[in-house]
């Protein structure tokens, strides 16, 4: 089998639609990374445009490279099954297939968090780590990606989680909760300090990976954060949903992986622990 070395990532966001061609074997852009705003009410067809135009920016990708697609969403069995930041009229929507109609190309389609929780695993703060990952993201809300042994569990939806009186606890610890209340790194470290505690208590986790924006602030706030696990910040920060996204595309396996897909992931990582199909 010919291992592919090169894919396509595409990261849509509820501010920014953003896209590159990626060398899986470095973790690296080997183009321009490609960004355009998200337009306005971040509905369908006019996403679909933006990530057209994208792609025929891509002049150095062939023809036959993967392309994966990241969306700030639940995604199940190629459909949408929420919406953060873009329009309601995802939420149903069979997104997977409508890109794949406008695209004229297969592609894979996976949460956002979930594909910059991979790349980290691939190639950030967690490669080479043996064992189960949690990746958070602090942002408008808290994103999360569980990995195991270099395996997604996708859609896990670790923001929404209830911890003592706060119900979803994002809505009580994301980072725009601290900029609204201007809560110092301190006080914001109080807030973040009982959802990695719980996240600890209820997985175990060999690492928690803390990413967004502000994790280029890490060293202001997750040194107050007092756990056993090791906590550390993402590296690969606004590449991250690119290189996920054209990784997962490479290796199949998105939300429909096949027995072809997982001989490849074997090849391309020992380390994964065989599952049916």
């Amino acid at each position: 089998m010919t291992l592919v070395t090169q894919a396509i990532g595409i990261d849509i966001g509820g501010t920014g639609i953003k896209g590159g061609l990626v060398d899986l074997e470095r973790g690296e852009l080997i183009s321009d990374r490609v960004k355009r705003p998200t337009p306005e009410g971040g509905e369908p067809d006019a996403i679909m445009k933006v990530v057209t135009s994208i792609l025929a920016d891509l002049q150095e990708a062939a023809d036959t490279a993967p392309i994966g697609v990241c969306f700030p969403a639940v995604v199940r069995d190629g459909h949408t099954m929420s919406a953060a930041n873009v329009s309601k009229k995802w939420i149903g929507l069979a997104a997977e297939r409508l890109f794949e109609q406008s695209l004229g190309h297969d592609i894979t389609f996976v949460n956002d968090a979930d594909a910059a929780g991979y790349a980290e695993s691939e190639f950030g703060a967690a490669k080479d780590v043996d064992g189960l990952v949690i990746m958070t993201t602090l942002g408008t809300g808290i994103g999360s990606a569980i990995i195991y042994r270099n395996l997604l569990v996708p859609n896990a939806e670790l923001g929404h989680i209830d911890i003592g009186e706060h119900a979803d606890y994002e809505k009580y610890a994301s980072n725009a909760v601290r900029e609204a209340k201007d809560l110092s790194w301190k006080h914001w470290a109080a807030r973040l300090k009982p959802y990695y505690e719980t996240l600890e208590r209820l997985f175990s986790p060999d690492l928690i990976i803390v990413g967004g924006g502000v994790s280029k602030h890490a060293d202001e706030f997750l040194p107050l954060i007092d756990i056993a696990t090791p906590l550390v910040p993402a590296v690969l920060r606004n590449n991250a949903g690119i290189l996920g996204a054209a990784a997962l595309a490479a290796h199949g396996a998105g939300a429909r992986p096949t027995k072809g897909a997982e001989h490849l992931v074997r090849e391309t990582n020992e380390r994964a622990p065989s599952v049916s199909l």
